[in-house]
């Protein structure tokens, strides 16, 4: 998408606990250390804590002390600790390369009574593990999460990201050795284990050349189609190996850019245009028929699609510069293409496969879920919709997610994208940025507490430059690849991630929370789900600069005493009753 073209928008001031503007990180600030140096070991005086003072000082600590402080930390058993490497920004990345990728012990429920704690900070934890024994009695006043296990909310969908043309070719770049630590550590049980994939259909901005699957002008029988060699040599390929190395069922769904030129009304793939004509007639038919060719050669690949959104943003084409490949649809002609076009031939067609609208904004909703959804034909064709969370800072939650959830609660709502480094006129990739894995677990926080079912990050891995792209859009990403040492760096994000993917699997349900004081100053956020297996999981985010102490209770099982560090993420897991 253009990211660059949202800019204007997104200067609005955020309201209080709206979404720290990705674009707006600090963390930036610090001009990043030369790979040269790096390689010598980076002088304390270039290592910066950007957090609130009192925080700590990176800089006092080293590289030498970060590897101290990892060893020092017990680990479970057979799980690889982080090789941490600092780039000058307010946290390190974790290192790893052919031979060597800090890994995670398959979740285990601890023995009754018990819990299991996993945190990661600014300080240089990640995913830490440790076990504690819950108490009878409260022995001290102070913050206290009870959980309430009989008010039940939104089932969860999972967690994942997107295999975009650029994220394809980064981890192929890679050795097979080093491709293989990449891919596990997004979906094996050593890893976060992603369960949700979002695949482009055909070009994004994140290609290295515009294409379509069928550029033979009036085919309107599509006799021309074919998948791409990014598909067939690239994206299929890497779902094989990723669905192989998954414990879990892999969901994957696919959002088309833009459609063939020789469709649209500026006659090219690239840059601004609507689809010819009206619903109903042949172009919106060929349209819809194209969503079923690409489902139907996918299959022929053994690769099904869960769900399909019916347009990436399609109200991005009102802004984004000339050359990015998209078409706009107003919420009224995206209900009629729905209506007349895509829904029938969707529930034509031998895929089982859902349909996904909006795949924009929040500040569309709740009105973009009135006019397609306030047409009963439309809301038996749609499942849910798609939310992407570039101008979150400009509408609060509760009136557009939650507003939607309570008038279509049949209908998910569901993250799309996401992704930080988009506003920046420097430093998209912002390696160790700790804020921009706060800002995604923020998000993910907000949006679970409002009724969303699940949260799909952007490109699975981009390159030093934050690419390819052929439109120069580059942006930040979990995982960077430098494919000229074949080593890729994990990013505070991916771990920010993981503290949700790998402890809530598809299945399990929000539940209560009460929190007994509002903390103002603390910015302690916290969400509490029941999974499948009838275990608890919470999650605390703190934000502050400073270590918080807190209680947790549940009812049927007791207290837990214990703390959230400063600028920390904390996941609890323990067996419900």
């Amino acid at each position: 998408m253009g990211r660059s073209s949202l800019a204007a928008e997104a200067g609005v001031g955020a309201e209080e606990g709206a979404l720290i503007q990705p674009g707006s990180s600090a963390c930036p600030s610090t001009p990043p250390v030369p790979v040269s140096a790096l390689a010598e070991g980076v002088p304390a005086h270039r290592l910066c804590s950007l957090g609130p003072a009192g925080a700590g000082d990176m800089g006092a600590v080293g590289v030498l002390g970060w590897l101290l402080l990892l060893q020092a930390v017990p680990q479970a058993a057979g799980a690889q600790p982080c090789s941490p490497k600092s780039f000058g920004r307010d946290s390190i990345v974790c290192v790893c390369n052919a031979t060597y990728c800090d890994t995670l012990d398959p979740v285990v429920l601890p023995a009754p009574g018990t819990y299991v704690k996993y945190e990661s900070s600014k300080a240089g934890k990640r995913l830490e593990r440790s076990e504690g024994s819950f108490q009878r009695s409260l022995h001290a006043p102070g913050l206290l999460l009870t959980l309430n296990v009989s008010a039940l909310y939104q089932h969860v969908k999972g967690f994942g990201g997107s295999l975009s043309d650029a994220a394809a070719i980064n981890i192929l770049g890679l050795s097979q050795p080093a491709q293989d630590n990449l891919l596990r550590s997004y979906f094996s049980e050593s890893g976060i284990e992603y369960n949700l994939i979002r695949l482009p259909m055909a070009c994004s901005d994140f290609s290295v050349r515009p294409y379509s699957y069928d550029d033979v002008p009036h085919d309107y029988e599509l006799k021309h189609f074919r998948l791409a060699e990014e598909d067939v040599k690239l994206k299929i390929p890497i779902l094989h190996r990723a669905s192989a190395m998954s414990r879990r069922t892999l969901s994957l769904y696919a959002s088309p850019w833009t459609s063939p030129g020789w469709m649209k009304s500026n006659g090219d793939v690239r840059g601004k245009g609507t689809l010819k004509g009206q619903a109903g007639d042949k172009y919106h038919k060929t349209w819809a028929n194209y969503f079923i060719k690409f489902l139907d050669e996918y299959a022929k690949h053994n690769v099904t699609f869960w769900a399909v959104t019916a347009q990436n943003e399609p109200l991005a084409a009102i802004f984004t510069p000339p050359q990015f490949p998209t078409i706009a649809f107003t919420a009224v002609q995206q209900r009629d293409f729905v209506v007349r076009d895509l829904g029938p031939a969707l529930a034509r067609s031998p895929h089982r496969t859902r349909l996904i609208i909006l795949d924009d904004q929040r500040i569309h909703l709740p009105h973009w879920a009135k006019a397609v959804l306030g047409n009963a034909t439309a809301a038996r064709y749609v499942a849910g919709l798609g939310v992407h969370w570039y101008l979150d800072s400009i509408v609060p939650a509760s009136c557009s997610l939650e507003a939607t959830h309570k008038l279509f609660p049949d209908h998910f709502l569901l993250y799309t994208e996401a992704c930080s480094g988009f506003l920046t006129l420097r430093f998209s990739v912002s390696l160790g940025c700790w804020e921009r894995g706060e800002s995604y677990s923020h998000s993910i926080l907000t949006v679970l507490n409002h009724f969303v079912a699940g949260w799909t990050d952007w490109n699975l891995a981009l390159d030093l430059q934050g690419g390819p792209n052929w439109v120069k859009n580059f942006v930040d990403s979990p995982v960077i690849v430098d494919s000229s040492k074949d080593v890729f760096y994990k990013q505070p994000m991916f771990y920010h991630l993981g503290h949700f993917s790998k402890f809530i699997p598809e299945g399990s349900r929000r539940v209560g929370l009460h929190s007994s004081r509002r903390c103002l100053i603390c910015q302690l956020e916290h969400v509490a789900v029941l999974r499948p297996d009838g275990a608890l999981v919470l999650v605390v985010l703190n934000r502050s600069g400073w270590d918080m102490p807190f209680w947790i209770q549940d009812p049927a099982v007791g207290f837990i005493e214990t703390m959230a560090p400063a600028n920390s993420i904390q996941t609890y897991l323990w067996r419900g009753k």
